[in-house]
């Protein structure tokens, strides 16, 4: 479920931006610590680990800027909201990385093949790249805790992103040990290793993002679990056409909902209240949803849409009972089922002489509209 009531929208901003501050502080001081240890002790590796840490950095704005933003009211322009505008951004980020992963692949391939430019690392860069390794992974486990805390998916994906640097870096230890144990070329291969790995981040933020922007559904995952909400609301027959989307950190929901055919305007759009607060309340991505009502499932085809509209139904009802002046017609519901009309007519119970001239009313109502094919049965009561 989302956060309780006892933490507010801007208590729950002011913890993610701590957070996020707290991390983008550290991956500041590591990647100038890094990329200043590398360049003293020679450590290719530790140069390209230290812009892996410094990329970091361009993460945690992004998160910054989508809790800072999370709130902000959509507007006559932007009737969705503004989250687009992150995941522009973010693919720009992607791409960028993928950019500075080839690089660094391709500095490092040309020392390999030409060994008098392999670099010989000294035990200065070893230290720096174990402390870079015990710093990210506190980052990662003190983000982790704060985001299931908040129940932040968000800030879950950037812990990971932590933890992935902390990986990074253990490969970094081993290409600088044994480039200090006179395997030169180690440190060159872990570069490598690292482009790799800053690539493989880049793409991911490509690829997932360019999905948002082409509206890609939400996981299997996340739609069985919409399922089950709707499913678990009164009044709900079943359910069609379920669409999903994504916009930075939000997700919008359609859904067309089957309920009682006979059902009220009124409780048919309670149904749907309902459906829409469950999902709202219990799927802590959705931060919207739109709840159509139907009587019966139109997903492939409406069956009623050759149908005559209502003033034209009601005009010709009029005419057929024109012939019984004891008639007023005025409160009649249609119902629109299965590609035909079911009439409820009320009359007033002051519209009988007696008790007995009832049935022999509701029998001469009944017949005079039989010509007209689209009706499937007329309902009378007499109320009072």
């Amino acid at each position: 479920m989302n956060q309780t009531p006892m933490i507010t929208k801007q208590q729950r901003y002011k913890k993610v931006r701590r957070v996020t501050l707290i991390g983008s502080a550290v991956d500041f001081l590591l990647g100038v610590m890094k990329i200043i240890a590398g360049l003293v002790a020679h450590s290719q590796a530790l140069i390209a680990d230290g812009i892996h840490s410094l990329s970091d950095l361009a993460t945690d704005f992004f998160v910054l800027y989508a809790a800072k933003h999370a709130h902000k009211e959509a507007d006559e322009s932007h009737p969705y909201g503004h989250g687009r505008i992150e995941t522009l951004a973010t693919v720009g980020l992607g791409v960028s990385l993928i950019l500075i992963a080839s690089g660094i692949a391709y500095d490092a391939v040309l020392r390999l093949n030409d060994p008098d430019k392999l670099l010989q690392p000294g035990l200065l860069a070893l230290v720096v790249a174990a402390i870079s390794i015990v710093a990210k992974e506190g980052i990662y486990r003190y983000t982790m805790n704060m985001a299931r805390s908040l129940r932040s998916d968000m800030l879950m994906a950037n812990a990971w992103h932590s933890r992935s640097d902390a990986i990074t870096s253990v490969v970094v230890v081993i290409g600088i040990t044994g480039a200090m144990f006179e395997y030169s070329f180690l440190d060159a291969v872990a570069a490598v290793a690292v482009a790799v790995m800053i690539a493989k981040i880049g793409v991911d933020l490509v690829r997932d993002s360019s999905k948002e922007l082409i509206d890609t559904a939400l996981e299997p995952q996340a739609i069985e679990a919409i399922r089950e909400q709707i499913a678990s609301v009164s009044g709900v027959r079943a359910m069609h056409m379920l669409r999903s989307r994504k916009s930075a950190g939000d997700a919008f929901v359609d859904v067309h909902i089957q309920v009682d055919p006979r059902l009220s305007v009124s409780d048919g759009h309670q149904v749907g209240d309902n459906v829409r607060q469950q999902i709202m309340d219990n799927i802590d991505i959705v931060s919207d949803v739109t709840v159509h009502i139907d009587p019966e499932n139109d997903e492939f085809d409406s069956p009623c849409k050759a149908l005559p509209s209502r003033e034209k139904v009601l005009g010709e009802l009029k005419q057929q009972w024109s012939q019984f002046p004891d008639v007023v017609v005025e409160n009649v519901t249609l119902h629109y089922l299965s590609g035909e009309i079911h009439v409820d007519l009320d009359l007033p119970l002051d519209t009988l002489k007696n008790k007995n001239d009832a049935k022999v009313l509701v029998q001469k109502l009944k017949q005079a509209v039989s010509s007209l094919s689209y009706i499937r049965n007329v309902q009378i009561r007499f109320v009072a």
